[in-house]
């Protein structure tokens, strides 16, 4: 009855998981650091693993950035070629992945930068802002939600609402990486915004519209 007791305390439980925890922890790390040596070292089958466990979310990270599949597997690729480049700075201090994304971003950011087809869109002038598709939003949330929305902006302003809004960057820092002043950054953040909104009320409004009829 007692080792019953004992194997069932709830305070037994909770240092058990925790301890379970950890060593999951230090065995991921262990292997992590033992991949980046092997990379390190020019070991293809280390590099090609990498790239496989980090590159499916990583080339998410660049769909947002462009307008077609093709681009972001351009991104993609040259931002791997980066990292394979920049491993030796990598310091281990934070997780793997969110360094490696921030070189993705990076990248994303300067083929919009150097791509003629992007060019005119990262002028911010005072452009009127339209979805870059002629198809209704309201008629693709339902399917691709809110991420397509963000897709439709033009991509000077898609760039900056996902830089702001999804990598949690300061006005200030996309100013830096845009070429552009803090004011300007805001400003086209807050008509981005504005306009996803007015997009999201639509959507609500003819869906709520919808279920009146049936």
């Amino acid at each position: 009855m007692l080792e019953r007791k004992v194997l069932s305390s709830p305070a037994l439980m909770q240092r058990l998981t925790s301890s379970y925890c950890q060593q999951w922890q230090h065995t991921i790390m262990t292997d992590q650091k033992s991949l980046i040596k092997d990379c390190l070292r020019g070991k293809r089958a280390s590099q090609k693993a990498l790239y496989e466990q980090y590159s499916s979310a990583m080339l998410a990270v660049c769909y947002r950035y462009t307008k077609s599949m093709v681009d972001a597997e351009d991104v993609l690729q040259e931002g791997f070629v980066k990292v394979f480049n920049n491993l030796n700075q990598y310091k281990g201090e934070g997780e793997l992945g969110a360094w490696i994304r921030r070189i993705m971003v990076n990248t994303a950011i300067n083929y919009l930068k150097k791509n003629r087809n992007y060019q005119t869109d990262l002028s911010f002038d005072d452009m009127p802002l339209h979805p870059v598709s002629y198809n209704d939003p309201a008629v693709t949330l339902d399917t691709k939600q809110l991420a397509d929305l963000i897709r439709q902006l033009p991509p000077g302003f898609q760039a900056i609402f996902n830089l702001h809004a999804v990598e949690g960057y300061t006005h200030v820092e996309i100013g830096e990486m845009l070429g552009i002043n803090e004011g300007t950054s805001r400003s086209q953040y807050s008509r981005a915004r504005a306009l996803l909104v007015k997009w999201l009320n639509k959507y609500t409004t003819d869906i709520k519209m919808e279920s009146y009829v049936r």
